[in-house]
């Protein structure tokens, strides 16, 4: 019998691959067949790939509830019009407050916290059973290889993820708050990448020395840079002018450095980057000089030097930075986009147009060197009533009102240390609630960025809201959208100096949005089967998809989606616990020969009376089983099982 249809038995397992591997290897490559007899006589290759989508679990099934579920499967269309279909399944590298290989015959706590001396934090809220805090909140992950690997023990190949932790969200008390409390570790896993399967085997943990960066402060979403770099994130920076009120950054500084009144919030709110080494262990530089705004996902153009800024904050902003040189975010110039006329949540809307104006160029070192010194009355005078002076500007700022006024000579302070405030009062639309996570999908030069939610600074006659920013909804949508980007060489700033850059947002419009409802019978707030609250974004080349991961508190169980920009097609891929966020979103096209989705989620059980007052009851005993009594969290990828292969036919 012919076997010209059926490629042979090696190729396939590396081409579907096997339990632990996502089966995509080899997109866009040729696969050479097996004909009968032994001779090469076709070649077939790929030519698109769909997801086929899960339903939404429900209490017909609670156990599926409070879990990673998995129920979706991944249909490969090759060039003879055959598809094989194969179904995913979700593989964790770990779960926060695991021990875990340190590549030294010893072990680490997964997602452990340490001080500024790189000391552990101990936990003593609950009497006799002090521990080191570790996360619930796993974020960004880049997964990623570097020349010449020097780890011990690597049977297959050597690769590295990079996986930041946002956050802890309780004591082990149960009572007390520790959000933003500590300081963020980040970690390099050195991974075995198996050549036959391309199964990743966890072999070494390493934690990152943040101390020259001074700690790190909420670090959330993460991209991977196009050389290879993990560029960090630190959201929500800190008010300088209410710091002596703030308890929560008394209690990051006396964690960090022992001393309540030691961390400098300018120090806080900016982009760090980690460089991983060869031996596993990771390098932290934090970029001062791409605006201290809430950074939550960046994504750098691939003319590695313009990038593109989401704002995770309420009168947030778009940004845009581009770098004096390649692959070197050191130093360059800061932009905040203006939007026309023409702002539309309607997917079929032209959109608006999008202008740019510069906010100041300067280098990471000069402006810690302004951190370091500098009060934050020493930049700006910031009055919250109006004082009735026509030399201060009225502007929004995370949704108040105040009035503004840079103190002479002050301006590359402002622009870098009191971004926010200082977009505002240069002509930025400050207008937008909670844009995050960022991607760009290069072939068609669109840029993508998610829209949590449509409330507050968006919505008429809201506090926050300002009509002269051009953004207005007659209603919000708590559900959220995706915002497409077109993307143009050629332009000038407002003042109408060239941007040196041709990856610069000309317009937007909307690509996807969410559906507000009353609630259903599980408790779902926004329609199940529409995003609801989009957070990470990334998009594939090779797949022509954008995967998307919801942060809501709309869905019952967060999901993880695929919308093919091609077909319009969107699929749910994974659910994730009830009470989680999905985080640490990455794609990787080709590692070594193989396609990897990486995929985290946060603090699975996190119940909300006004969502989960359905389902608490019955999930809450699951989830506190299946994750350490809901104090742990998964870090890992999605993978393809092996149950749709034939091999007997090969």
């Amino acid at each position: 019998m012919s076997q010209a249809h059926h490629p042979n038995r090696r190729q396939a397992l590396k081409f579907l691959g096997t339990p632990m591997l996502l089966p995509i290897s080899g997109v866009g490559t040729s696969i050479g067949l097996s004909a009968c007899g032994g001779g090469d006589a076709a070649s077939i290759t790929f030519t698109s790939a769909s997801f086929a989508a899960m339903a939404a679990p429900s209490l017909a099934d609670p156990a599926a509830m409070a879990k990673t579920a998995v129920a979706s499967s991944l249909d490969v269309m090759l060039s003879d019009g055959s598809k094989q279909s194969f179904k995913l399944a979700y593989q964790p590298f770990f779960m926060t407050g695991d021990l875990v290989p340190d590549g030294k015959g010893g072990t680490l706590l997964a997602g452990g916290y340490v001080d500024i001396k790189n000391q552990p934090i101990i936990d003593t809220s609950v009497a006799g059973k002090s521990r080191q805090f570790f996360s619930d909140s796993p974020d960004g992950t880049s997964l990623l290889s570097v020349p010449n690997p020097t780890v011990a023990g690597i049977k297959g190949k050597a690769v590295f993820a990079v996986v930041q932790f946002e956050y802890t969200t309780w004591a082990q008390d149960g009572k007390t708050d520790m959000y933003g409390k500590l300081p963020s570790p980040i970690a390099v896993l050195t991974l075995d990448q198996d050549q036959t399967t391309g199964k990743l085997t966890l072999v070494k943990y390493h934690n990152v020395d943040t101390s020259a960066a001074h700690g790190l402060w909420i670090t959330c979403g993460s991209s991977l840079s196009p050389w290879g770099t993990h560029l960090s994130s630190e959201e929500y920076e800190p008010d300088a002018f209410t710091i002596a009120s703030n308890t929560m950054f008394k209690a990051f500084s006396k964690n960090t450095f022992g001393d309540e009144t030691k961390a400098n919030p300018y120090h806080y709110g900016h982009m760090p980057e980690v460089t991983v080494n060869p031996d596993g262990t990771g390098t932290l530089k934090k970029h001062y000089c791409l605006g201290r705004i809430s950074h939550e996902l960046i994504e750098v153009m691939p003319d590695n030097r313009t990038a593109l800024m989401g704002d995770d904050a309420t009168n947030g902003g778009l940004f845009m930075f581009v770098a004096d040189k390649e692959k070197d975010l050191s130093s360059g110039s800061l932009y905040v986009a203006r939007f026309g006329a023409g702002f539309s949540i309607d997917p079929a809307a032209a959109g608006a147009a999008v202008t740019w104006i510069k906010m100041g160029s300067a280098s990471s070192a000069e402006i810690e060197a302004l951190a370091n010194t500098l009060k934050p009355t020493d930049i700006m005078d910031v009055q919250t009533a109006d004082p009735k002076d026509a030399s201060y500007t009225k502007i929004n700022f995370s949704g108040k009102v105040q009035w503004v006024k840079v103190k002479p000579g002050m301006e590359k302070a402002a622009a870098f240390l009191e971004s926010h405030r200082y977009a505002a009062l240069v002509g930025g639309t400050m207008a937008f609630s909670k844009m995050e996570g960022t991607t760009v999908n290069a072939k068609d030069k669109i840029a993508y960025s998610a829209l949590q939610n449509m409330q507050s600074s968006m919505v008429r006659n809201n506090a926050a809201w300002n009509e002269a920013y051009g953004v207005t909804l007659e209603k919000a949508v708590n559900a959220g959208g995706v915002l497409a980007h077109t993307l143009s060489g050629g332009q000038k700033d407002t003042a109408g100096t060239a941007i040196n850059s041709e990856w610069v947002v000309t317009r937007t419009k909307m690509l996807l949005v969410g559906e507000d409802i009353a609630a259903d019978a599980l408790g779902n707030l926004a329609n199940p089967d529409k995003i609801g609250a989009p957070d990470n974004l990334k998009f594939s080349e090779k797949l022509r998809t954008l995967f998307i991961g919801e942060d809501s508190g709309y869905h019952v169980n967060n999901f993880v989606w695929a919308y093919n920009v091609d077909t319009k097609v969107l699929s749910r891929l994974v659910s994730m616990p009830s009470g989680a966020e999905a985080t640490g979103l990455g794609v990787v096209d080709d590692l070594n020969g193989w396609t990897y989705i990486t995929s985290n989620f946060q603090h699975p059980g996190d119940w909300s009376a006004s969502l989960h007052s359905k389902v608490q009851a019955t999930l809450d005993p699951l989830v506190r089983a299946n994750f350490k009594d809901r104090f742990g969290a998964a870090v890992g990828y999605l993978t393809g099982e092996a149950t749709g292969m034939k091999l007997d036919k090969l």
